[in-house]
């Protein structure tokens, strides 16, 4: 069992001690949100609260995700990054492959992009880009992705994205991991017929088994049972070893946590992230190791 840090809605001030300290606690990674704007009015419903309204006001943070994740790799070497997740079709997948790619060549492959479809209708509209295709264009662009990251030549002429033959380098020496986010049916699908692996939204112990049963089928369904897969969850009822070990057995091979909240401190603070995931790694990780 793995274990991830999700550093959302946290004051960018702080990421690169954070990343000091996880790697000294044994933590697998950290996880970067990504929104590029704000509207000041949003009509768009948030799919994950019962009243559509967004866990974020206009003066939370969102830094560019790749900026830094490339500072965290700087200050660590084993430490690795993950997005979650990353808006893939508001932006056009030759600039994603580039920052992607740069970031894991200067990391040494220690990131992995986990990709969302968006549902801020407002954000694609500011960006130039289509809300209504955004699902099939996410498909087109993971191929993209995974072309232009291969090195040498690529050519490509899909339903949104054509392009000569070109070449952009540096290219990653191992293929970057791609984690499909979302449990909706489109999602689920999608992560089990591109992904690397999934990530799931807050879920029960029980919900999260139920998903994972169901990406197993979709995935034999895809002809991709075989196929190396990670199962990245956020559990709201699991929060010792023997939960995170009952969650193993089921197919899971990462917690999303944010180990700051879980023991009353302030998490708003430098020092109570620290003891968080002090606390933290002595608790489970080194349990679980």
């Amino acid at each position: 069992m793995r274990f991830i840090a999700a550093l959302s809605l946290s004051d960018p001030a702080h990421f690169l001690d954070v990343a000091r300290t996880a790697e000294a606690c044994g933590i697998h990674a950290l996880a970067v949100s990504d929104h590029v704007v704000v509207p000041l009015e949003i009509g768009s419903p948030y799919p994950y609260a019962p009243g559509g309204a967004p866990p974020f006001d206009t003066t939370t943070p969102w830094p560019d995700p790749w900026v830094a994740i490339g500072a965290m790799a700087a200050v660590t070497t084993r430490l690795r990054f993950l997005t979650n997740v990353y808006i893939l079709p508001a932006r056009h997948p030759l600039l994603v492959a580039k920052a992607v790619g740069t970031a894991a060549v200067l990391s040494e492959n220690r990131v992995m992009l986990g990709i969302g479809v968006g549902w801020m209708r407002e954000e694609f509209e500011l960006l130039g880009e289509d809300f209504t295709t955004r699902g099939r264009r996410t498909d087109e662009a993971v191929a993209v992705l995974r072309a232009l990251w291969r090195g040498g030549p690529v050519t490509h002429a899909g339903e949104f994205y054509r392009f000569p033959p070109l070449t952009m380098a540096p290219a990653p020496t191992r293929p970057v991991p791609i984690y499909v986010g979302g449990d909706s049916a489109p999602a689920l699908r999608r992560a089990a017929r591109l992904g690397d692996g999934w990530i799931s939204v807050l879920r029960t112990s029980d919900e999260l088994a139920e998903m994972i049963a169901r990406l197993r089928a979709l995935r034999a369904e895809y002809g991709r049972a075989d196929a190396p897969f990670d199962c990245v969850v956020s559990c709201a009822d699991a929060f010792d070893v023997g939960a995170y070990r009952a969650l193993e057995d089921v197919g899971v091979t990462s917690i999303l946590t944010i180990p700051w909240v879980l023991y009353g401190g302030d998490p708003t603070t430098l020092d109570g992230k620290r003891e968080g995931l002090e606390r933290f790694a002595e608790d489970v990780v080194r349990k679980l190791a």
